[in-house]
């Protein structure tokens, strides 16, 4: 076991551990520690814990003082200095005709870095642009890309709800979202309806996923066999928050429909997976009045999972690549949309989100995706002056 504090640089950031060495601090108080970017100011957001050495990334950095008055001080100018290496380097931008939108600008505590991050649709060639920066500023240069997730966190905005943005207020992490969560919530398949500000899957689909698993591991799904009261018949509806089914008996020459409790009933056989793709197909437009949605996905030739959305929801062209996979023969889709991209080889080891790997009927070793926001060719360029 370790001792360590909790340290975050942003309002709604990741929270980082530090040695706090033998100094007294508590929750709420600043101080001044070692990074891999330089000398930091940072917020404590945790007091003195012990933690498993195995939650630990090495090397641990240590703490180096509690911030001091003058510490601050010199926080609040360079936050004040950003302001204007902001309109700066916009301009140097127009000036060299590059497509790119500068996002945000940081200041290192200890003024020996100054970050910009930018967005792009590819790469953008700025070797230029960091010698004219580097000039004005006499300090190392570093550009970084990111991706449109990162952009709404650090600009925020009013989701649909009406609230701030989840991701700017206090998510310190983005987690992955697939469209599968979507579907088994009985969501609108509709990227427009469960896109947020930035244009990916909504953060807060996760929310309530673990609840919605449980409750479809414990209710049968359309099509299963069961036992009740009135004897043996088949799934043809579920509520799954209610917790009712509604099966269709088979009594001799009749068939009633009638709804049980899922806690009244006992399944004999369960569906096979594709129809159980079917059944959460089913409770998705059923809960939203989109049978005809799903159906038209369908009878385009797309089946179900990520093609059959984008055909039922009528997707430009343009806005969904596909490539194919050599070994498989798989059809494999980028919808930008949903928030999943084609891995562009670099090397990188990103790992396979499983639901969408089911939703893609593909095995985990024909294909990687990159669940995160940053695109294709996303890196940074330091120059020092």
């Amino acid at each position: 076991m370790t001792v360590v504090i909790a340290v975050r640089f942003k309002a709604s950031g990741k929270s980082y551990y530090f040695d706090p060495l033998d100094f007294e601090i508590i929750k709420g108080e600043s101080v001044i520690v070692e990074t891999t970017r330089g000398v930091e100011i940072g917020e404590v957001t945790m007091d003195r814990t012990e933690v498993a050495d195995s939650d630990i990334v090495p090397p641990l950095k240590k703490v180096l003082r509690v911030a001091t008055e003058e510490d601050k001080e010199h926080a609040r100018e360079n936050r004040e200095k950003e302001k204007w290496a902001l309109g700066v380097c916009q301009e140097k931008i127009v000036q060299h005709n590059l497509e790119m939108k500068l996002i945000d600008v940081e200041y290192t505590f200890d003024n020996n870095k100054v970050l910009f991050y930018f967005t792009s649709d590819g790469r953008v060639d700025f070797r230029e642009l960091v010698k004219d920066l580097a000039s004005v500023f006499k300090t190392r240069i570093e550009l970084r890309q990111i991706g449109v997730r990162d952009e709404a966190k650090i600009l925020g905005g009013i989701g649909v709800c009406g609230r701030c943005l989840c991701c700017k207020s206090f998510l310190g992490d983005f987690h992955p979202v697939s469209i599968k969560m979507a579907k088994e919530q009985g969501l609108p398949l509709n990227p427009t309806k469960i896109s947020g500000s930035c244009g990916r899957l909504m953060c807060c689909l996760k929310y309530e996923q673990d609840a919605y698993e449980y409750l479809l591991s414990k209710t049968p799904a359309v099509g299963a066999i069961v036992d009740t009261e009135r004897g043996r018949g088949a799934v043809v509806g579920v509520s799954l928050l209610k917790g009712l089914l509604k099966v269709r008996l088979d009594d001799g020459n009749e068939s009633d429909m009638v709804e049980f409790n899922v806690e009244d009933v006992r399944l004999i056989k369960s569906p096979s997976k594709r129809g159980r793709e079917k059944a959460i197909d089913a409770h998705a437009a059923a809960a939203t009045g989109g049978e005809a949605v799903v159906a038209a996905g369908v009878a385009a030739g797309a089946g179900t999972g990520v093609a059959a959305i984008s055909a039922a929801a009528d997707i430009d062209a343009n806005a969904y690549a596909a490539t194919v996979d050599p070994e498989t023969d798989i059809e494999i889709g980028a919808d930008s949309t949903a928030g999943i991209a084609i891995d562009a080889a670099d090397g990188e080891d990103d790992s396979v989100d499983d639901d969408v790997i089911d939703l893609l009927d593909a095995d985990e070793e024909s294909v990687a995706l990159i669940l995160e926001d940053d695109p294709p060719g996303a890196g940074y360029q330091s120059v020092e002056y």
